[in-house]
């Protein structure tokens, strides 16, 4: 049996992971099969880290008790559930709260949710914070749009430097100041990425010259 306490805590959106892929165990017995893992990428998750403000809470009443929280963080909802005693651990969660929640995937007639192992308020400052974090490991992909925009980003910084060549090249600095209209970090990556691919090369730091 898997020690799922020992399973990675993938930090997420909320969309990401409602877009995974979800794997059950193979079972004729049970209209509701156990969920084995979503499937994000190349990455196969049965752990969660989320934080997302809380927008809804619900307690049942009667002898079968659970209840649930719906957390929201800007791109997308998910519900965390808890039964039994368990209930206890949103006794002090309010709307509006900002938490961090780890926890284990489970899904109800193919509706993902999270049974929580921690939950913890936070400052709402690292929602944004996660955020910038969860961009970096996961990245969105581009649209058709944004796609343009960079091959022609490409091209421009392409023909700036093959037009410094009579002067032996260009300091990257001043390629970024040139290109008013686009982000210092894409024009930097761009860069970095012509410099792989072998279009460019850097005859000395912080200058490039064409290569072809």
């Amino acid at each position: 049996m898997p020690d799922y306490k020992r399973e990675t805590a993938y930090k997420l959106r909320i969309e990401d992971l409602l877009k995974a892929k979800q794997i059950f165990e193979e079972s004729t017995e049970t209209p509701n099969p156990k969920l084995q893992f979503v499937e994000l990428g190349d990455k196969k998750i049965l752990r969660v880290n989320i934080i997302a403000n809380v927008i809804d809470k619900f307690e049942s009443e009667g002898e079968r008790r659970f209840a649930s929280i719906t957390l929201d963080d800007g791109g997308g909802q998910i519900k965390i559930r808890v039964f039994g005693e368990d209930i206890q651990k949103f006794q002090d969660l309010t709307q509006g709260d900002t938490i961090v929640v780890i926890g284990l995937l489970r899904s109800y007639n193919q509706e993902l949710y999270v049974l929580p192992d921690v939950i913890k308020k936070i400052n709402p400052k690292y929602l944004l914070v996660r955020k910038l974090e969860i961009e970096k490991s996961f990245p969105k992909p581009l649209t058709q749009e944004q796609k343009q925009e960079v091959r022609a980003l490409r091209d421009e910084v392409i023909d700036m430097i093959k037009v410094a060549e009579s002067n032996e090249g260009i300091d990257k600095d001043e390629i970024i100041l040139k290109l008013k209209n686009s982000q210092p970090e894409l024009i930097t990556q761009e860069i970095q990425k012509l410099l792989e691919e072998g279009v460019i090369y850097e005859p000395k730091p912080g200058r490039v010259r064409y290569l072809g």
